[in-house]
């Protein structure tokens, strides 16, 4: 009798591969919506608000399909961990590191995500860095960096709180998507989302409507339409398939995947705003995409 070799089970769920897609893309397109938006609300509760309204419909949600929202006890400190580091952390500190850096700076130093995520998957999870997965990062990270830094980057004295909470963001989420499959919180998709983008934008929303002055007779009725995406679309869906392509992929390969989500928002800016698309984003975008995709297939 012969015995047949055990095979091992794929390690690229082409569900998380889906569910990635529709995160890149939800995340992307909020690009030039929120910029859109902030000539007419501010940042902090712009963010905030729209974030808790999400939760709620989200919590909706999760009770129209039956689906509890209790909490058990010892849940709860990694719950607040969660939304700590994968929503609020990453909310205040890029919104606070805009202020020493121009938005483009900000966010080649946020994408530096996955190299955080990957370094840190190695020890917590024993995601080896293979070649192709090491070759795949530093494809995307090169298009990141034409497509960011095609103006220039200057490192200043000036910058360097910017720097600072830009990097300290970007770890803080690698750190959360690292977390987030080390120890998995035992809750459906819907109350999981829910609980973590409401507990996170919440004390975003605090904040802003405390310090910030809005005028609501100032949004444009285009305005409002791009606030209704804003939290359906960014908060509820993309977030959503978010976690659910944490559920099915490597850490490192999700962490990959959102690469192209700066290069989707240069390409929606571009044709929604008239942002310059020249030879240096066509470049960048096929050199990030060319590294998504071969992490897919690491």
């Amino acid at each position: 009798m012969t015995e047949s070799k055990p095979t091992a089970s794929p390690r690229i769920a082409p569900a998380g591969l889906m569910f990635l897609a529709v995160t890149s893309v939800g995340w992307g397109l909020n690009w030039p919506v929120t910029k859109y938006l902030l000539s007419e609300l501010p940042p902090l509760t712009l963010r905030g608000t729209t974030g808790v309204i999400g939760a709620l419909l989200l919590a909706a949600l999760a009770l129209a399909g039956s689906q509890r929202l209790k909490v058990t006890r010892s849940l709860w400190p990694r719950l607040m961990l969660a939304a700590l580091l994968n929503v609020t952390g990453w909310m205040v500190l890029m919104g606070l590191a805009l202020l020493w850096l121009p938005a483009s700076e900000a966010a080649l130093i946020a994408y530096t995500m996955p190299v955080w995520a990957s370094l840190l998957a190695w020890p917590v999870l024993g995601e080896r860095p293979t070649l192709l997965r090491t070759l795949a990062l530093v494809m995307a990270l090169a298009g990141l960096a034409v497509i960011m830094g095609g103006s220039g980057f200057s490192a200043t004295a000036a910058k360097l709180p910017g720097m600072a909470l830009a990097l300290l963001g970007a770890i803080g989420f690698a750190l959360g998507t690292v977390l987030a499959k080390k120890l998995p919180l035992a809750l459906p998709p819907l109350p999981a989302a829910a609980w973590q983008i409401g507990l996170g934008c919440l004390p975003v929303a605090v904040v802003g409507l405390l310090l910030e002055t809005t005028d609501l007779a100032q949004v444009t009725s285009l305005g409002w339409w791009l606030v209704v995406y804003s939290t359906v679309i960014q908060f509820c869906v993309a977030y959503v398939a978010w976690f659910a392509a944490l559920a099915r992929l490597p850490a490192s390969v999700a962490a990959i995947g959102t690469m192209a989500v700066p290069v989707i928002g240069v390409v929606a800016s571009a044709a929604a705003l008239g942002e310059p698309l020249g030879a240096i984003q066509i470049v960048a975008l096929a050199l990030t995409l060319a590294g998504v995709v071969l992490a897919t297939r690491s």
